[in-house]
């Protein structure tokens, strides 16, 4: 069975990523091991380790109503979401890897995210990037 690996973030191009890495999965007939990173250390605190705990309930309920089968990976291990993302994709010898993208206004599409271009440069496999549609909040859309 081939394996693809999605970046996660409780945002809305994480959202988008999980979404297309599902949709996917289901074509390819293929596992998906969802990847959800922090670097740790004193601003990772027990309130944003329950938030990302319920955030990650969220994505398993989601997934269990897909019928793909996954794996999620939640890592605090100090290391960029990038580095733990090419890590995790070597480790099980990815097909593909999904990320989100978010939106950036004119000069910051001249400069990718650092995280994005990192995975991308890095990647032992081809990357997907997928667009999050905007996403309105109470101080207008992200």
């Amino acid at each position: 069975m081939t394996t693809i690996v999605v970046g996660y973030v409780p945002k809305a191009e994480g959202r988008a990523a999980l979404r297309r890495a599902a949709e996917e999965a289901t074509l390819r007939d293929a596992k998906l091991v969802v990847v959800n990173s922090h670097r740790g250390g004193r601003s990772f605190d027990s309130d944003e380790a329950a938030a990302s705990d319920a955030a990650l309930t969220e994505v398993r309920e989601q997934l269990d109503s897909t019928g793909v089968p996954y794996e999620v990976r939640q890592l605090v291990r100090g290391l960029d979401p990038a580095e733990d993302l090419v890590a995790v994709a070597e480790q099980v010898h990815a097909e593909f890897i999904v990320i989100g993208l978010r939106r950036r206004s004119p000069v910051g599409k001249l400069i990718l995210g650092s995280n994005a271009q990192r995975v991308l440069l890095d990647a032992p496999c081809p990357v997907l990037a997928v667009k999050a549609e905007a996403e309105l909040t109470e101080g207008g859309e992200d």
